[in-house]
């Protein structure tokens, strides 16, 4: 495993001399050890639930595997992110500093992948086919490695935690011929999840084989994927440690969240009061505003309590003073309308592109608002 060594100051890019304020920390590699590399960790992070991130940047070893195995853009998104987030109640974020996997790299984890799913037999007639890929569905579709490091007091850091998401479909899309029309096969929630912890058994056997992975805590995650066409990304459903030194995986926790669209039938259903806020929202623009044609919005509900609300708000505007005006109005209205025990974004767009943002975290009273020029 590389080692590294950890020295407090400044950037060197910064001729000035040093405020007394640390902005980073530098690694720098031990002498006569040239397989280290110089990196940098800093000081800041974002905001308290989010990882500091080891600079420069280095990519996953598995970089660019995930788009040809995810379909929906707005799953590899929260399949990344949501691991993140789930990690944080591991690995906290105030002690540890996050970077991309760099055990599993792409062609492992395509050999997991075919390995680890059914072999389909491509012989027979066009039924006998279908009924092949209907009883033997391919579920598991990627495997997304994260890692955590920790700064010791000798100034190095090592790797202290590893987050395995196992992403499984919902629904399979096949073809029994290439260029032939696709079937889907919806794939049950039970059956999903003990395919899951099928996988996830196998995926810890291969990451212990591995020179410095033997007994580091390692948490999995299974996520259940929408559908291909879906405009909410699908949601994790559980999640377990498995413990420094232990070889195999004990009682998994149930994950109780889920994304939804506003408006839809299931948000005016299952969450008709938020459903009515964010309906409310969209009239009243509606009455002042002729050329505004609706909102799209995403709720994240954990334990059936919003948590994350996104709006976007298409319209078309003829200058920056209408997008000022707008703005201004939108503002009064999230106020208005919205509590603040969730975080919330209303992203306004045109044809152009985004145009303003209102924003708000959870347990602030007054939004924020960007302008873009």
């Amino acid at each position: 495993m590389r080692k590294f060594l950890i020295m407090l100051g400044c950037s060197l890019l910064v001729l000035a001399s040093c405020s007394n304020q640390k902005q980073e920390d530098i690694v720098q590699p031990e002498e006569n050890e040239g397989e280290t590399e110089v990196s940098i960790i800093p000081h800041y992070s974002l905001s308290e639930d989010q990882y500091r991130m080891v600079l420069p940047y280095r990519p996953s070893a598995a970089r660019g595997a995930i788009t040809n195995q995810v379909t929906n853009r707005v799953d590899i998104d929260e399949l990344e992110e949501g691991l993140r987030r789930h990690s944080t109640t591991v690995f906290d974020p105030k002690k540890y500093v996050f970077e991309e996997g760099q055990f599993l790299d792409t062609e492992e984890i395509y050999s997991l992948i075919d390995s680890l799913n059914p072999e389909i037999k491509k012989k027979g007639t066009k039924e006998e086919q279908i009924k092949e890929h209907r009883n033997n569905p391919r579920v598991f579709s990627h495997v997304l490695e994260q890692n955590f490091l920790k700064k010791n007091d000798d100034n190095t850091v090592k790797l202290v935690g590893v987050s395995i998401g196992i992403s499984l479909k919902s629904v399979y899309r096949f073809q029994t011929e290439t260029g032939g029309p696709y079937y889907y096969e919806k794939i049950p929630k039970d059956e999903m999840i003990a395919e899951g912890q099928r996988v996830a058994e196998q995926v810890l056997a291969t990451l212990q084989e591995k020179d410095g992975l033997e007994k580091v805590p390692i948490m999995f995650a299974l996520f259940r994927e929408e559908e291909q066409s879906s405009p909410v990304p699908g949601n994790f459903v559980m999640k377990t440690v498995v413990g420094e030194g232990d070889t195999s995986i004990g009682k998994w926790e149930n994950i109780n969240e889920e994304y939804v669209l506003f408006p839809s039938d299931r948000a005016k259903d299952k969450y008709n009061e938020d459903y009515q806020k964010v309906k409310t929202f969209s009239e009243k623009i509606a009455g002042y505003f002729p050329n505004y044609v609706g909102v799209a919005g995403k709720g994240l509900y954990i334990d059936k309590n919003l948590t994350q609300l996104s709006i976007e708000v298409p319209i078309e505007f003829y200058g920056k003073g209408e997008v000022l005006g707008f703005t201004q109005y939108a503002f009064g209205l999230v106020k208005e309308i919205f509590p603040n025990y969730y975080d919330i974004q209303i992203e306004i767009t045109s044809s152009s592109g985004s145009e303003s943002l209102i924003y708000r975290k959870a347990g602030e009273d007054e939004p924020k608002v960007h302008i873009y020029h």
